[in-house]
């Protein structure tokens, strides 16, 4: 039978989250019901209130949640009840021209949950990219929960879901960081830091953070950076060149997503050097750059979605990587937080006071 479970929804644009009676249906053929423990608050769900995203409102807010599997529909055995399990949003479907080439990370066709959970009253959810994880209980796609240790805290486990995943992944699989080479982040948020720790985790020997908030690159020093430049008072590319010894740096990612930052790592970088852009433009942004710049550098641009990751392959050597000692997941959790709590949380969000709010069911 259907349950009823408090969740948080954007009912319109710009306007405040609250907490509704939610029903969620039982699990059809390849769905599952997963209990929540923990779900971070990320920006891409800011987006979704602003109406960033797209205006199919009323919006079931949260994805980046780690819980327990309460119920499988028929085809489903990849999970069964009980499992911990970390949700991702890109399920893939193993049938693609991505994933028959063996590339399933660049999945055409991930997919959702069938049936919509809905308000009591029948009105239809748009669960934010297709888990909705502010609340209790969410209905998905099977393939989109993950299984891995279940000694793992739930509100460090959940942030695979989606930032810091993206940016160890823009790390480690879409820039190729390795041993002995030079990275610079530009942008020390969640994700930056995250691309951050990625290269350290790869074996980056200079790794420089590039922010215009000193408090972000105290944080972004923690987290694995050698060197750090508030860009708000020095020239970014000046500098990354000065601490590569002229030359700049093998990997630059950029993870603001802004047509100024992005020429700012298009020019930090050397010569046949990669740029990741994994920070998420607006639709109206253009970027301009001289064609023959572009022929001359040589080397690689890259954008990174969700990292490039494959959950089924990095979400449990992450995790396990995090309990060894070797990856502190913990240090990007400020604050955990109720579901009364998530609107001040994207005022925190908006004002750079926190890495990561974590609501925990």
């Amino acid at each position: 039978m259907a349950q009823e479970v408090r969740g948080v929804i954007a009912p319109g644009k710009d306007e405040p989250v609250r907490v509704e009676t939610i029903v969620v249906p039982d699990p059809g053929p390849g769905e599952a019901v997963v209990q929540v423990q923990a779900c971070g608050v990320c920006h891409t769900d800011l987006h979704y209130k602003q109406g960033g995203i797209n205006d199919d409102f009323p919006f079931l807010l949260g994805h980046e949640a780690a819980g327990v599997v309460e119920a499988v529909g028929d085809g489903v055995s990849d999970v069964v009840p009980g499992d911990f399990v970390i949700l991702n949003w890109r399920a893939v479907c193993g049938q693609c021209r991505a994933c028959l080439r063996g590339r399933p990370w660049y999945c055409f066709a991930t997919h959702n949950a069938t049936q919509k959970m809905t308000l009591t009253d029948g009105t239809e959810l748009s669960p934010a990219l297709g888990i909705g994880a502010f609340a209790e209980k969410t209905l998905v796609a099977a393939g989109q929960c993950t299984k891995v240790d279940p000694t793992v805290a739930p509100q460090v486990a959940g942030l695979l879901g989606c930032g810091v995943m993206a940016g160890i992944g823009a790390a480690i699989n879409t820039g190729n960081v390795g041993r002995g080479d030079t990275v610079a982040v530009i942008g020390c948020g969640g994700v930056g830091d995250a691309a951050i720790a990625g290269s350290r985790l790869a074996g980056a020997a200079k790794i420089i953070a590039v922010d215009i908030d000193d408090r972000k690159l105290e944080t972004a020093r923690s987290m694995g950076a050698t060197h750090t430049v508030n860009s708000r008072q020095t020239d970014p590319v000046e500098a990354i060149r000065e601490l590569t010894g002229g030359f700049g740096a093998d990997v630059v990612i950029e993870a603001v997503g802004r047509p100024e930052t992005y020429k700012q790592a298009f020019y930090a970088r050397d010569l046949a050097g990669t740029v990741v852009l994994v920070g998420v433009p607006t639709p109206e942004m253009k970027l301009e750059l001289p064609l023959l710049d572009v022929f001359g550098r040589g080397g690689s641009l890259k954008s990174s979605w969700y990292g490039d990751c494959l959950p089924s392959r990095d979400f449990p050597m992450l995790i396990d990587l995090h309990l060894q000692g070797r990856l502190d997941l913990g240090a990007f959790v400020t604050e955990t937080i109720e579901l009364t709590d998530v609107e001040k949380a994207f005022e925190r969000m908006h004002h750079g006071d926190v890495l990561r709010s974590v609501v925990m069911l």
